[in-house]
């Protein structure tokens, strides 16, 4: 039966990487395969889907809905007032087209540190990397790597970050967001250095060898009307009319200051609900004018938290079933059991989970309240399990049925996995997992 379990893990694994590509919604992906893990693993079906699968899902919604909710506002009010746009603007005017994909990258990663949401940080610049692409006749098909790769490779997992896979190790580990040392700093620097070196090395290949710009064929209507403004704007002598960039950053600095001064002295989940919300009336007092339509922004960004909390409950709901397996134990057993340093086996323990999942939070979720007990027993320093961890959760999370990967690929650019995934697996899975490795080494050693 255990192996029977295990052929059902692998199977519903790739049952789920499959319909994700295939555009089916994650929910149904989910219970789809958590119903081959239940017949495989000797589940009652009734008893997986109606307590297993639905505890995971409840739990994780109960958990984090508020810091869904004042996430996506804070980011949709940063979508409104333009702010986000003033940012993008501002980056592409220093760097220019000569370094349009850095200029990407940087842009994602700002408002991302900064605390907003990733799928308002991929519409919001999208225009601005159309824009800088074409003017430098690069390769429309590598946009979608420079975003996911400023928006999920080093900014969620870095020390100090808002992204909540930098909150999840808190609750377990009773840590800060600080937490790691300089050896997080470090690993976050080397990921975001060598990254954009190897992004930008894969783009000059790709123009040296002919390829130059264009729009990909079957572009997405969403894909397509941010096309159509982003030649509006570059091509109107009248510019849009933006707020200042110090202005449209002050809400962002303050998210990620306040964060990180309260997160010393209270929970860091109540100090990241804090920064949020201060963040969310600065960034409405100081940038009034632009806020229209402020009910609207509240219930856009209530909506868009609602189907990326649920879309994240699916998958932690599946691996609250896979847990449930007996070759799930036989897995855990064997991380823990692994030769050599202990942060080994929770540094594959919540890669494992986070691939299985497709999703670093969703993964980290399922991971830390099994993983963390067993490694804290061991007297490891909490703030290594807790970069570690982090580290992890951005790695294989980001294999072609992640969420946010799946939505930048075809819903924001318009691409296809074939065309535009190899340089997002390079950038955001390969060299996250060999940083996490480096990672384990100098955690063990200092």
């Amino acid at each position: 039966m255990e192996f029977l379990g295990m052929i059902g893990l692998l199977v519903s694994l790739v049952v789920l990487i499959y319909l994700t590509m295939k555009g089916v919604n994650i929910i149904i992906g989910a219970i789809i395969s958590s119903v081959i893990v239940a017949l495989t693993g000797g589940l009652r079906l009734d008893t997986a889907l109606m307590d297993n699968y639905m505890t995971g899902f409840t739990g994780y919604f109960a958990s984090w809905f508020f810091v869904f909710l004042l996430g996506a506002i804070f980011g949709k009010i940063m979508q409104e007032t333009k702010s986000a746009d003033s940012i993008a603007h501002w980056i592409k005017k220093i760097l220019g087209p000569k370094r349009a994909v850095f200029a990407v990258v940087a842009a994602a990663a700002i408002m991302t540190y900064g605390g907003v949401s990733l799928f308002v940080v991929g519409f919001a610049v999208y225009p601005i990397a159309v824009s800088l692409f074409r003017s430098a006749n690069l390769p429309h098909r590598f946009i979608p790597a420079a975003l996911v790769f400023g928006s999920i490779s080093f900014t969620m997992t870095a020390p100090g970050s808002p992204e909540i896979q930098n909150i999840i190790p808190t609750e377990f580990f009773g840590t800060t967001p600080t937490a790691g040392g300089w050896i997080g700093v470090v690993c976050a620097l080397l990921i975001m250095t060598l990254g954009g070196l190897w992004l930008g090395s894969m783009v000059k290949k790709a123009f040296a060898s002919g390829e130059t710009f264009a729009l990909p064929n079957g572009e997405g209507e969403a894909a397509a009307s941010m096309e159509a403004n982003a030649i509006k704007q570059e091509s109107d002598p009248q510019k849009e009319d933006l707020p200042n960039i110090i202005i449209s950053s002050i809400p962002l600095v303050l998210v990620i200051v306040v964060l990180n001064v309260l997160g010393q002295f209270m929970n860091p989940t109540i100090a990241l609900l804090i920064a949020l919300l201060i963040g969310i009336v600065v960034a409405c007092l100081t940038m009034l004018r632009f806020l229209t339509k402020f009910w609207d922004s509240l219930a856009t960004g209530a909506q868009n938290a609602l189907v990326a909390l649920a879309n994240t409950c699916a998958v932690v709901g599946f691996g609250s079933v896979a847990a449930q397996v007996s070759a799930f134990d036989s897995i855990i057993t064997g991380l823990v059991n692994l030769p050599g340093p202990p942060l080994i086996g929770l540094a594959i323990g919540v890669t494992v989970i986070c691939a299985i999942t497709g999703s670093a939070s969703g993964g980290l979720g399922i991971a830390l309240p099994i993983l963390a007990p067993i490694y804290l027993a061991q007297g490891l320093d909490p703030g290594s399990m807790h970069r570690i961890s982090a580290l992890a959760s951005g790695g294989l999370d980001s294999l072609p049925h992640n969420g946010y990967v799946v939505t930048t690929v075809r819903a924001i650019c318009g691409e296809s996995h074939g065309r535009a995934y190899k340089p997002i697996l390079m950038v955001s899975v390969v060299l996250p997992t060999i940083i996490l490795a480096l990672a384990v080494i100098l955690y063990t050693i200092f």
